[in-house]
């Protein structure tokens, strides 16, 4: 099973755009929070058929109407801060915060854990858990500024990054 992984979107329509292009062939979709504004639920939702799963982040002000849009896609999984996921018999823990991840995989209870916030790509192992942080969608903020995010393949087990 493929699972694709992004972050921190801030909004930035245009790369998630292209962004949902090139994990066409994935079979789920985490988002990491910061989608931002409730208009970004409607591109994630239209955008990708599969499952999407999604915890807040720092950046999502208005998560009222966000969940509201969310509640409106059967496909559409809002979780709140944390998602406790499985796809083809891994375990996931999904959150925005990079401390938090990072103590969640140091915790060795998840197969992957998948986090976001501080915009740097980041894939390595601790023990048996992977951690990933896909990097940023908006681009900018990371250096050097480029969009990015992942695949996580659950046969494999490896992480694919790819550059949007």
């Amino acid at each position: 099973m493929q699972v694709g992984v992004l972050s921190d979107i801030h909004d930035n329509i245009w790369k998630l755009e292209s962004a949902l292009r090139l994990l066409g062939g994935v079979d789920a979709l985490i988002c990491c929070g910061d989608l931002c504004s409730p208009f970004v639920v409607d591109r994630l939702a239209n955008g990708f058929p599969g499952p999407i799963h999604v915890v807040f982040g720092n950046n999502d002000g208005d998560r009222y109407r966000i969940t509201l849009k969310a509640d409106q896609y059967h496909h559409f999984h809002l979780h709140g801060e944390f998602a406790e996921l499985e796809f083809g018999g891994r375990r996931f823990a999904v959150n925005h915060f990079d401390e938090i991840g990072r103590a969640l995989a140091d915790s060795e209870a998840y197969d992957v854990v998948c986090y976001g916030h501080n915009h740097t790509y980041e894939v390595d192992q601790v023990g048996k858990t992977v951690r990933i942080n896909p990097g940023e969608i908006m681009g900018g903020l990371s250096n050097p500024p480029v969009s990015t995010c992942a695949v996580y393949d659950t046969v494999t087990q490896s992480v694919r990054r790819i550059e949007v």
